[in-house]
């Protein structure tokens, strides 16, 4: 059956009961020339673990824009980062609907059939999981819908086109269900106006205004597919775990145990914590009660972990203080150091508690650029900043393998790319790469990469516009109480109701995510809460200030780079035949050299900046030299005599000699062996011709 919905901006078609019949829901969905395929299949047996086994896949296929995958294996292989990222976003969106006490295993997948370059991928293949999902056996409460703000002209567009939004100064994507908010992802956009970098970053103001806008087009769009999706729901039968907890051993914990389990919350690393709480586990398990009651080492752990959430909790609300002994809107301790990687372009050693990021940037050049295959690209993307953010087991005390890069990994690393790049300059010379090795972890690793990121950036003599710090936040509710708790820490995280990632500069935002795991959010709180998050990243902007001025940049293993424009159609000259000038020029003086055919320039980068100006020399000179042979093959070369006298002027000077002008156009060189005293260009100067060989001739002075 199809459906035509006009919405937000948007002419969505969806086709129900028509392909993929055997998933638990499916939905194939159309967008101008777009077409993704979302299906929800669930396994009949539920897991014994406690906890929600939902895999989300988004995958894009090659074919959906007339594309053959490169590589050897032309088939769609492990999916990139772009697909990963979709996929979680998708993931974090749709996630907070299933019910409490569902348990069967569960996969969405998305698949992109068909692209069009002007259609959001992202936000059709969540609406489309959304109806998928809404339309299986799988009982939740309304459908998400998810939407994408821009601000092109200071005015906020709905859904903009991707071309709009290369015009955009702000890309918000909101996802949520009827009036709540259940996914934020924000990100400023920097442009150049007459040559000068603005970085655009949203105040707290616009910020709201922003995810109010969003708000009401995600009502009406929740609100629109309810209503013409709600008669087409399968019935569901499915039964859910109910979990009965142990009143009896709660109460045992909180009679005799509640001392130990506040010093077992106060350990601040995650690692301690587990091994105490542990450790308690296991003294009340011997006990006589214990034994008599037959109690079991999983429910004792349980009611523990039952006890630990509601002190955290009570010690916030009723007394305003956290686990810690910290305030509510108290920063952790930050230490700085910059460039302690002797080798390295530069670094930054970032820790803030029991945080730790070791944040390292190298410069390169074009060749460094990570390209990457987009559906609604025509050719593939140059990314000339990248973010990696790594997190090794022992930074939370664990012995897990080194493994590839996961989704959460690649989000934490994303995210602190959004924040940091509005501060770089679109035109800087070099390719950079940042790279943060999480070596401790208790809360917000991608708020200590933002900060350690942009320190870095300086320590590597890049002139970024402004500094950008970030911060986590959290909330706790509890009836009709709330507290905003700044700079959260992992248990504060893992207990509290949401988490919220601000980081900008001192003049706005530039990156905000935010997942909200108890539904809708009042404007208020929201405001409290980015509010409180401007004061706490004005604080640790000043110590990075304090930080950034005590840097000093190793100037000595930076690269150097030398650009100048040629003639485009020279650039050929400068390649040679097979590549074999430009590889000459390369090994002979030791440097990289990138070419842009259109705009005639060339890009000369490498360590030693007097080989780097020798190449730039060396290619001007040759291209004069071709100039000068494309002249006589234009004419007949004229005649000259071993020993004929000449008084020329000298034309141009090079590292070694000057070009004398002769007749008709034609110069020689005089070489520095033969020079006595210093020429310039416009002195006359009396030579003879000493040699004439390939068409050049060689001077000496009479």
């Amino acid at each position: 059956m199809r459906h035509e919905i006009n919405i937000n901006n948007h002419l969505e078609i969806f086709d129900t009961d028509k392909v993929a019949k055997q998933a638990a829901g499916a939905v194939l969905m159309q967008e101008k020339n777009a077409v993704v395929l979302a299906t929800v299949a669930r396994e009949e047996k539920m897991v014994e673990e406690d906890f929600l086994p939902l895999t989300v896949q988004y995958i894009e296929k090659a074919y959906a824009a007339g594309k053959i995958p490169g590589g050897y294996v032309k088939r769609e292989t492990k999916p990139g980062d772009n697909e990963t990222l979709s996929a979680r976003i998708i993931d974090r969106s749709l996630r907070p609907l299933f019910p409490k006490g569902y348990a069967y295993p569960t996969q969405i997948v998305v698949m992109v059939l068909s692209a069009d370059p002007e259609v959001d991928l992202q936000v059709m293949s969540l609406n489309a999981a959304s109806i998928a999902l809404y339309l299986s056996d799988i009982p939740i409460k309304a459908p998400v819908c998810g939407v994408r703000i821009g601000r092109i002209n200071n005015e906020f567009v709905l859904n903009p086109s991707n071309s709009e939004l290369k015009n955009s100064s702000l890309d918000l994507y909101v996802a949520g269900v009827k009036d709540e908010l259940l996914m934020i992802e924000m990100r400023a956009l920097s442009n150049k106006q007459n040559h000068i970098h603005f970085m655009n970053e949203l105040s707290e103001d616009d910020t709201l205004k922003a995810l109010e806008f969003a708000g009401n087009a995600i009502l009406r769009g929740s609100n629109e597919y309810e209503k013409v999706f709600a008669a087409y729901r399968k019935t569901s039968n499915l039964e859910f775990k109910i979990e009965l907890d142990n009143e009896e051993i709660i109460n045992h914990v909180k009679n005799s145990y509640l001392t130990k389990l506040k010093i077992a919350i106060n350990q601040m690393a995650k690692s301690e914590r587990a091994s105490e709480l542990s450790k308690i586990a296991k003294e009340i398990e011997i006990e006589p009660i214990a034994i008599e009651k037959e109690w079991k080492l999983e429910d004792i752990e349980k009611a523990l972990h039952i006890c630990k959430r509601e002190l955290v909790r009570a010690q916030i609300i009723n007394e305003a203080k956290r686990a810690d002994g910290r305030g509510l809107k108290d920063v952790r301790k930050i230490d700085i150091e910059t460039n302690i990687l002797p080798n390295a372009h530069g670094s930054c050693l970032f820790t803030r508690g029991q945080t730790q990021a070791l944040v390292v940037a190298t410069l390169g050049g074009d060749n460094d650029a990570q390209m990457s295959d987009l559906l609604t690209e025509k050719n593939p993307v140059c990314e000339k900043f990248m973010v990696n953010y790594n997190f090794p087991g022992f930074s939370v005390g664990e012995a897990s393998p080194i493994k590839a890069p996961g989704r959460r990994e690649l989000g934490h690393g994303n995210l602190a790319k959004r924040a940091l790049h509005p501060s770089v300059d679109s035109d800087c010379a070099y390719i950079i790469r940042l790279v943060s090795e999480i070596l401790e972890s208790n809360g917000s690793s991608s708020m200590a990469t933002v900060c350690g990121g942009s320190l870095a950036l300086k320590a590597a003599g890049i002139k970024s516009e402004k500094l950008i710090a970030g911060v986590a936040m959290g909330l706790v509710f509890e009836d009709e109480k709330y507290a905003i708790l700044t700079d959260i820490m992992g248990l504060e995280d893992h207990d509290g109701d949401m988490d919220f990632k601000v980081a900008g500069s001192y003049d706005g935002i530039t990156a905000l995510q935010m997942d909200i795991k108890l539904g809708g959010i009042e404007q208020q709180v929201l405001k409290e809460a980015l509010y409180q998050a401007k004061e706490a990243r004005e604080y640790i902007l000043n110590l990075m200030e304090q930080a950034s001025k005590n840097i000093i940049i190793n100037e000595a293993i930076l690269p150097k780079i030398e650009i100048f424009n040629v003639d485009p159609n020279k650039i050929p000259d400068i390649i040679g035949q097979g590549g074999k000038t430009i590889k000459e020029i390369i090994e002979k003086f030791e440097v990289n050299i990138d070419l842009d055919r259109e705009k005639g320039e060339v890009k000369i980068s490498g360590i030693n900046s007097e080989l780097i100006h020798q190449s730039k020399e060396y290619i001007l000179n040759l291209l004069h030299s071709k100039s000068s042979n494309k002249k006589r093959d234009k004419k007949e070369m004229p005649k000259f005599e071993l020993g004929e006298e000449f008084i020329g002027k000298v034309q141009k000077v090079v590292d070694f000699g000057v070009f004398i002008e002769l007749k008709d156009g034609i110069d020689g060189l005089l070489h520095n062996s033969k020079i006595k005293e210093k020429l310039e260009v416009g002195h006359e100067v009396k030579v003879k011709v000493l040699e004439i060989k390939n068409g050049k001739v060689s001077l000496d002075l009479v």
